[in-house]
């Protein structure tokens, strides 16, 4: 019994160096990240508590004398100040229309390059390359190259299809004064379809082979297999790209600023920061109404977040 118990104390003593060594080789291995972290930690968080801090003050660089802190009344302004409520629900407005439409979009490309035809490596190439473009230029190509009344594809093509049945007069539509909203959509929505695609191509490529050759078997065609086997499998793809996706273009600047400078009922949340920042000098509403873009934009990410966890988990499974 004695021997027994010695050996036991023995181990407990000798597990010891062991328990210290192990703790030494985990923080050995956490060591080269920890400059990363605290990179991140100056880059990130620092700027984001001086925001939170100045959302809390009445600061305009206008009248620098009448400064204090005002609690929550920066808040109480952006979502009561009429501008601030439009951009708030332009915001909404625009998020969901882009990512619907896009998501469709993605949805039937995705189902289109999930088919071996001949040319496909050039087909995806070329359906990819819009979300490869810079914002600012691909707000610009389609503000000058496209909707332009003078000189846009748009008018110009509509002048080609009047000449055919004989009107020779040019057609000079002007597409964003006449659907601004329409125009920053259309824009968006060419620029984010091939990020639906890419993740939803993805979802299409990793599907039960087994379960579709057996519906196949069964007599299951086209719709049946979609709606009962494609779709369900596709749903927290979609999810994912839908938030994913949310997450930038609830912080969308550059569509906005460069097709319609947020006049004409555009204005969203951030180019209303940016009004209030740079024109106004309301150093303080400008940081609340950024405080609330990034508090709507981590309650999107953490159910991405939950979406990607709950795919990892289905994978291991499988």
């Amino acid at each position: 019994m004695t021997a027994v118990l010695d050996q036991k104390v023995g181990t407990g003593k000798a597990s010891e160096p062991r328990r210290a060594l192990g703790h030494a080789a985990a923080w050995a291995r956490r060591a080269p990240l920890l400059p990363a972290l605290v990179f991140l930690v100056i880059v990130t968080q620092l700027p984001f508590v001086g925001t939170l801090v100045i959302s809390l003050l009445r600061w305009n660089a206008l009248n620098p004398t009448d400064t204090g802190f005002v609690g929550i009344e920066n808040y109480i302004t952006v979502f009561s100040d009429s501008n601030l409520r439009d951009a708030v629900l332009n915001t909404i407005e625009l998020t969901v229309v882009v990512i619907l439409v896009s998501l469709v979009l993605g949805l039937l490309l995705a189902l289109l390059l999930d088919r071996k035809f001949k040319g496909r490596p050039v087909v995806r190439t070329l359906l990819i390359a819009p979300f490869l473009v810079v914002p600012a230029a691909s707000a610009l190509l389609w503000k000058h190259a496209l909707f332009n009344p003078v000189y846009g594809l748009f008018n110009g093509v509509l002048t080609w299809f009047g000449k055919l049945f004989g009107n020779e007069a040019p057609v000079q539509f002007d597409w964003i004064t006449t659907m601004p909203k329409t125009a920053v959509e259309i824009s968006l929505i060419w620029q984010w379809t091939p990020f639906m695609m890419l993740i939803l191509l993805a979802g299409l490529q990793s599907k039960p082979v087994e379960a579709f050759e057996a519906a196949q078997v069964d007599g299951a065609r086209g719709w049946q297999m979609f709606r009962y086997l494609t779709f369900p499998h596709l749903r927290q793809y979609m999810e994912l790209a839908a938030l994913l996706g949310s997450i930038y273009i609830v912080q969308n600047f550059d569509a906005v600023f460069t097709i319609t400078s947020g006049s004409l009922g555009t204005a969203n949340l951030p180019y209303a920061i940016y009004e209030t920042f740079y024109r106004a000098h309301d150093y303080g509403v400008a940081s609340a109404s950024g405080v609330v873009v990034v508090v709507g934009s981590i309650v999107i990410a953490t159910f991405a977040l939950r979406v990607v966890l709950s795919l990892f988990r289905e994978e291991v499974k499988a």
